[in-house]
């Protein structure tokens, strides 16, 4: 069992800040960073985090067209949106919390894309001592308090911390203390729970971490990736001939499953599962884009617990494969064979939900059809091939 799996733990991440800092470009937070906003990054960083149940994203109320395309596919509550201030903004998400009743809450900010599993873990476990926990870095600058043009003081370098986020924390006392100590101008989550007289732990953060805020700090996360990054590609072929329906099966249900969705036709495709040729291609060209082997290694045709198995199980655990190694799903590329049935009248509903399944944007999921012009198995309407092209980023352990 999880360490964290008794615990009710939610996860916030605010995305409300206009980016002004880094320049022109739009929000840094929506910005494409390896062929994807950097939102995205930091958002499916947490969901695959062991322990957080569920993501919400507090927004920008001009920025939801924004937020739409960028965390499209993704399972995420409805954004939250956002005030004025850093502050006020999570005051917005927690209270939109608080009917979930979640026991913990991390905050996080969109702009750290780099956030690892390792650190979400640390601060996770922090939480069973302690109500506010912080990751911090040594500051490795002798730092200075200036008024003015002139030095006031020099602190102790050696008890200073550099703060990042996620910062957890029991989610009762949190909302108490934004409630309490809203608009007094908290720089962070931590000072509000400070001003609220509770005791705030710290974890250790990385240096990997680091907030995107200047343009210094946006070439740094493009080299980061391009010197920890390679894309690969993985192909897959599936074949199922078609049988008829039984004289028992009503003339609604007479449907073909062809890339999630239920097709009308006159036969069905044979298989173990439910014979779902276009995923299961895409099932193998996932596999093989890591190096994992094929579907019939995982989900054998022997084993009678996959008898009539919805194939949206196998792509599910292929895409699992794939996230274990480091990876996120770039493009997908599908034919598929048939002289029947049509397949363009049910194209963009096969790209909705092969979309969703993935956790891609529809654009980036593309599916064709041809014919064989009436030669061989699929010409004679004996059977239905798919092939499918799978790409994949790998980003390589730092």
């Amino acid at each position: 069992m999880n360490a964290h799996s008794e615990k009710k733990v939610a996860v916030l991440i605010v995305a409300a800040g206009t980016g002004e800092r880094m320049g022109g470009g739009g929000p840094k937070q929506y910005r494409r960073l390896a062929g994807e906003p950097v939102l995205r990054h930091t958002v499916k960083a947490f969901l695959g985090a062991p322990g957080v149940g569920e993501v919400c994203v507090v927004i920008h109320p001009e920025h939801r067209d924004a937020y739409d395309e960028a965390c499209a596919g993704l399972e995420l509550a409805e954004p939250i949106i956002g005030g004025v201030t850093r502050q006020q903004s999570v005051l917005n998400g927690l209270l939109a919390l608080a009917d979930k009743a979640p026991e913990w809450v991390l905050v996080h900010d969109a702009a750290r894309p780099f956030v690892s599993l390792p650190l979400i873990a640390r601060v996770m476990a922090g939480l069973r001592l302690s109500s506010a926990v912080i990751p911090v870095i040594p500051v490795v600058d002798t730092l200075k308090e200036v008024i003015g043009q002139h030095v006031t003081g020099t602190p102790i370098r050696s008890t200073m911390r550099a703060v990042q986020t996620p910062q957890g924390f029991h989610f009762a006392p949190l909302l108490k203390a934004h409630q309490r100590f809203a608009g007094t101008g908290a720089t962070d989550d931590a000072m509000v729970m400070e001003l609220a007289g509770h005791e705030v732990s710290v974890v250790q953060g990385e240096e990997r971490n680091r907030k995107l805020t200047t343009s210094q700090d946006w070439q740094w996360a493009v080299a980061q990736l391009e010197a920890h990054m390679r894309t690969v590609t993985g192909q897959g072929v599936d074949v199922h001939r078609f049988v008829p329906h039984g004289d028992d099966v009503p003339e609604a249900r007479k449907v073909v499953r062809l890339g999630g969705i239920d097709i009308p036709h006159s036969h069905r495709l044979e298989g173990h599962s439910d014979a779902d040729a276009v995923l299961h291609a895409v099932t193998d060209a996932l596999l093989g884009t890591v190096g994992a082997g094929d579907i019939g290694q995982h989900f054998p045709p022997s084993d009678p617990q996959w008898k009539g198995a919805d194939s949206e199980i196998f792509l599910r655990e292929a895409l699992a494969a794939v996230q274990r190694e480091g990876g996120e799903v770039e493009h997908v590329d599908v034919t598929i064979l048939c002289e029947a049935p049509k397949i363009g009248p049910h194209r963009a509903a096969m790209q909705a939900r092969m979309a969703k399944l993935l956790g891609l944007p529809e654009k980036r999921v593309n599916i064709k059809a041809t014919t064989t012009e009436m030669l061989g198995f699929t010409g004679r309407r004996e059977g239905l091939a798919a092939m499918a092209l799978a790409t994949v980023c790998l980003r390589d352990a730092s």
